[in-house]
């Protein structure tokens, strides 16, 4: 599913999105409370086969309760359009409300049903995103919801430097969903896709986030490309993480830039306690 997509809309056409330099994208804001605080970081890279990225990735201008990160399906219908519209109507829908499963659930299929009809008016060929979220799930960052649609991931990055990254999710692909792709597809593709009517029931998981750990949200162009050890260990090994984003993103291009790859880590940060405010 590696296609160049067939058409973009009038309203994301290539008149609207900024000439593309071929090199990492890196962004990194921290977010604090009385509580805990935030770091947050996002890395991402079109690859040599696409005048425009298509993933798509939630700003990272303000503090947030949900961080989104979204893959253009190759070969669909406006794929850049899609995975940047699919980012916006999660946050329209999300932002600013008291979250839980259901809710994700409700937003997701609104949005597959939303850019089905959109792109339909555009063009007669289908097109769709996977995606990957996760959602705070309460008033601190302990507690989370993540919620994916296709083959974007979850992982969870231990503080312990020795330990490898831990997968949260499951790819909806053929092959782990045990259904038979259509002519030309392979087994590795994602069978359940956002916008073209696909998804029926997305997965949504709640996740405790101790402090020192993060959650590292991504398109299959990273993943494909890096292990388990390879995420833990670049994330965990620089001061600032949007170099360690920086990093690992490198890593995977160093094996392949066919497709575009986009990587957003939330850190909860451990928070220096005086010895005073230390319980006995």
């Amino acid at each position: 599913m590696d296609l160049i997509t067939p058409r973009e809309p009038e309203m994301a056409s290539r008149r609207d999105v900024a000439p593309f330099e071929r090199q990492i994208v890196v962004e990194q804001r921290t977010f604090g409370s009385r509580s805990d605080e935030l770091e947050v970081a996002a890395a991402s890279d079109c690859s040599q086969r696409h005048a425009v990225n298509e993933d798509a990735h939630s700003p990272l201008d303000r503090a947030s309760d949900l961080y989104v990160v979204a893959d253009g399906v190759g070969g669909g219908a406006m794929a850049s359009w899609a995975s940047r519209e699919l980012v916006r109507r999660l946050h329209a829908a999300l932002d600013r409300r008291i979250i839980d499963a259901a809710v994700i659930k409700a937003a997701l299929l609104d949005a597959d049903r939303e850019l089905r009809r959109d792109i339909a008016r555009e063009t007669a060929y289908a097109g769709a995103a996977t995606v990957a979220l996760c959602a705070s799930a309460g008033p601190s960052a302990a507690n989370w919801l993540i919620a994916w649609v296709g083959d974007c991931r979850v992982y969870r990055v231990h503080a312990n430097a020795s330990d490898p990254a831990a997968l949260l999710t499951r790819d909806d692909t053929y092959e782990r969903l045990g259904e038979h792709p259509p002519n030309g597809g392979s087994p590795h593709d994602p069978a359940r896709m956002v916008g073209n009517g696909a998804v029926v029931a997305p997965n949504v998981l709640p996740v405790d986030l101790h402090e020192g750990e993060m959650l590292l949200l991504c398109s299959d162009g990273l993943h494909r490309h890096v292990d388990a050890t390879e995420i833990g260990t670049l994330l965990r090994s620089h001061h600032l993480l949007a170099r360690g984003c920086e990093r690992l993103l490198a890593l995977a291009r160093s094996h392949s830039r066919d497709d575009d790859a986009t990587l957003l880590v939330v850190h909860r940060k451990a928070i220096r306690r005086l010895a005073w405010m230390t319980p006995r």
